[in-house]
């Protein structure tokens, strides 16, 4: 059973509470904006989520998102990576990043060789970096590391759907994560949120939900703002992750801006 996030979460214990199903709630990164994702890592999301693959933070972005994130010590740090790329996949998790979020995954033979560029040998395939910032943040031992880093692909393809029952039951794989936009392009949406797709796109979320609650995965989407994100949870979602900054700097600025004209107008 899923239960609700502690007020003030830990982010070394963010794996095992992945791992729990236990309901977390998070935000997402897209601008390379150091301050102001330390700003946000110091509200009580239970994750911050760095956008490695459509954000505009490139490599050194990763790093310093990592060392924001960090300053509060509260959230926990993941990141996006470009793809299924273990090299990237070790770049990212030698930042001291809790998870890796892997897009594009689309068989259970490409999930397997995610889930080993996350672990070390003789589990994986991931190198030991040595003097990188991980050591400092999850120690030197292999093993210890693996178990502080969370694993997680996404689902957002015909073909992953087509082998979602696979995918799920990879051996080692933390959770799965839906990206809702490519995942209704996927099922013949012409743009996000077509009425078209809808009813598919919820059947999907579904079963989506249901198999990864059958193989005792955890299951996360990424929705458009905080009452979203309530809803999803409840519907057998395990985390949710919010807008991003990027939308809610825009949203705002435009807020700000409509009430300044509709108060100056004669």
């Amino acid at each position: 059973m899923s239960v609700q996030s502690p007020s003030h979460p830990d982010p070394a214990s963010f794996a095992a509470r992945l791992r729990g199903r236990e309901r977390l709630v998070g935000y997402w990164i897209a601008l390379d904006n150091p301050a102001g994702t330390e700003r946000i890592a110091g509200l009580g999301y239970d994750y911050i989520g760095v956008d490695g693959q459509h954000g505009v933070l490139h490599q050194p972005g990763w790093q310093a998102a990592m060392l924001a994130v960090d300053a509060h010590g509260s959230s926990a740090g993941i990141i996006r990576v470009p793809s299924p790329d273990p090299v990237a996949i070790g770049i990212a998790l030698d930042t001291g990043a809790r998870a890796v979020v892997v897009p594009m995954v689309e068989s259970a033979e490409q999930a397997l060789t995610v889930v080993r560029a996350c672990r070390h040998h003789p589990k994986g395939t991931r190198s030991l970096g040595g003097p990188v910032r991980a050591e400092l943040r999850l120690g030197s031992v292999p093993a210890e590391i693996d178990e502080q880093v969370a694993c997680i692909v996404m689902i957002e393809t015909a073909a992953a759907l087509e082998d979602l029952e696979a995918i799920c039951a990879t051996g080692g794989l933390d959770a799965v994560y839906v990206g809702p936009a490519d995942l209704s392009a996927a099922l013949g949406a012409r743009w996000f949120g077509d009425p078209a797709v809808s009813d598919d796109l919820e059947a999907a979320l579904a079963r989506i939900t249901d198999t990864a609650r059958r193989h005792g995965i955890a299951c996360g989407i990424h929705v458009l703002d905080g009452a979203s994100a309530a809803k999803r949870l409840t519907e057998g979602f395990t985390f949710a992750t919010v807008s991003s900054d990027i939308t809610h700097l825009q949203q705002t600025a435009a807020a700000h801006l409509a009430s300044a004209r509709n108060l100056g107008a004669p």
